[in-house]
């Protein structure tokens, strides 16, 4: 019986080895096979900018906070705030661009948040600072676009509260007027709705990457040809 005894634990022990032998095997995988670490922000990104602007009470436009903290994931510095701070954040954005910390402004608003835009990209064209994207998210109440983001949307509910926005003489830019009626997405829930959340970020992403594209070449002039000498063009005499 010991002889069977004696087979039966080293069988056992060499199980065991051979179990370790399998996680030291593991464990080296994972050590010669680390796992990627996550891509730094790039240059683009790093100085993007977005400002999401909440409409009255700060507490109807909260989806503005989950499109801020899903942005931040990526990378993108944030700001969020209530609409009636516009012209101040006006002025830090245009302070932080002419310093070379901001070089691409994204503004973002819902409700009365959205209505603001206009005024807060007017202010900013008037220091001299471009907005590359402004996305209202149903305004309440009628605007018009004097001066120019590169590009606005304007996502409403046609047969609720939002308004289309109108461009007015001098605008310049792209601007989209988005009606979502009867997409089941309502006034008080628009900035929380999963698809509208996917395609703003979708849209900023887009914009960031646009401004990663450097600049076509702009061609010299080229320089006039001098007139040839009588005596270079002039036939040889024999």
């Amino acid at each position: 019986m010991r002889p069977n005894g004696r087979h039966t634990a080293g069988a056992s022990q060499l199980s065991a080895i051979r179990v370790w032998a399998i996680c030291l095997l593991l464990l080296s995988a994972v050590a010669i096979n680390p796992t990627p670490a996550r891509a730094a922000p790039s240059q683009a990104t790093a100085t993007t900018h977005v400002y999401l602007l909440r409409g009255v009470l700060n507490i109807f436009s909260l989806g503005l906070d989950t499109i801020g903290s899903r942005l931040e994931a990526q990378g993108i510095p944030v700001t969020v705030a209530n609409f009636v701070s516009w012209s101040s954040l006006a002025n830090e954005a245009a302070a932080a661009y002419k310093a070379g910390r901001i070089k691409t402004i994204v503004l973002v608003g819902h409700s009365s948040g959205a209505t603001a835009l206009p005024d807060m990209i007017a202010k900013l064209n008037q220091l001299g600072v471009p907005v590359k994207l402004a996305i209202g998210l149903d305004s309440v109440f009628k605007t018009k676009l004097t001066t120019g983001a590169e590009r606005y949307i304007n996502i409403y509910i046609g047969d609720g509260p939002g308004e289309p926005v109108k461009r007015a003489d001098g605008f310049r830019g792209k601007l989209d007027n988005v009606d979502v009626r009867g997409t089941g997405v309502g006034h008080i829930s628009i900035d929380k709705n999963e698809a509208i959340q996917r395609r703003v970020i979708a849209e900023i992403d887009a914009a960031i990457m646009r401004s990663r594209a450097p600049a076509a070449p702009v061609a010299e002039p080229r320089a006039p040809r001098q007139a040839r000498s009588a005596a270079a063009t002039a036939p040889a005499r024999n």
